[in-house]
């Protein structure tokens, strides 16, 4: 079944360099670029769960710590309380994964359908400075755009007022920190070792999703902004009257 799925990804690559060939751009870059834009196209329901629940699971950060520190000693408790309050403000933890799980088996099919690939022309198997997409990048410039982009796009899914929620938990904030910095790091390495027409598509995908994450961004933080305002005004009143 997996070798069908490598099958189709080949003819859909050969089947959108058909159509640069028929605007006159004939290019299996271009073709890349296409199915990317494609996938993202069809994905695009789940990636738009995936981005606001990830970004409304940082927003819950502050709650979620006052669940864990006031049932601490009842850990049975503490996660009815977490799946109560996650149902009350319709976020789905998982949702993250999603997106991850579909886009593996796209990953595999599509490296495996590079590999070796049968360019029918092989004078459009480059792309601007890669000789050959089937073989590394030997300039490493794609697997920097790969490291990059999926930085920008993690930085984007942590918001100023849930990273200064997590000042007072500096386990969390140092967790999150490796995390921002390693996959990124980790990403870079990855797309260095495999084909260019792989890490084309990463990049390309990740900046479509920088695109997305900021108009999700756009249309979720003035919410976030009110809570903290709310937040604050509470913590100074609390301050004044001497925590009554």
């Amino acid at each position: 079944m997996f070798n069908a799925l490598v099958d189709g990804m080949t003819a859909v690559i050969n089947y959108l360099y058909d159509i640069t060939q028929v605007i006159g751009l004939p290019s299996y870059g271009l073709a890349i670029i296409l199915l990317t834009v494609l996938i993202k196209i069809v994905l695009y329901p789940l990636t738009q769960m995936q981005m606001k629940s990830m970004l409304q699971m940082q927003l819950l950060q502050p709650e979620l710590q006052k669940i864990q520190k006031k049932y601490s000693k009842d850990k049975q408790k503490m996660q009815q309380k977490m799946m109560e309050l996650y149902k009350e403000r319709k976020v789905n933890p998982m949702a993250g994964c999603l997106v991850l799980l579909i886009q593996l088996p796209i990953l595999i099919a599509l490296y495996r359908a590079l590999l070796g690939f049968d360019f029918s022309d092989t004078a459009h198997a480059g792309f601007f400075w890669i000789p050959i997409l089937s073989e590394r990048d030997p300039y490493y410039i794609l697997p920097v755009l790969a490291a990059v982009s999926t930085y920008l796009q993690a930085k984007m899914t942590t918001p100023a007022s849930a990273a200064a929620a997590q000042g007072g938990n500096p386990g969390a904030q140092q967790t999150q920190k490796i995390m921002l910095y390693f996959m990124p790091l980790f990403i870079g390495w990855i797309s260095s070792t495999l084909p260019a027409g792989l890490a084309l598509y990463w990049t390309v995908f990740n900046i479509m999703g920088i695109i997305q994450q900021y108009f999700i961004n756009r249309e979720l933080m003035p919410a976030t902004e009110g809570v903290a305002d709310v937040e604050g005004d509470r913590k100074d009143r609390k301050e004044r009257t001497g925590g009554r």
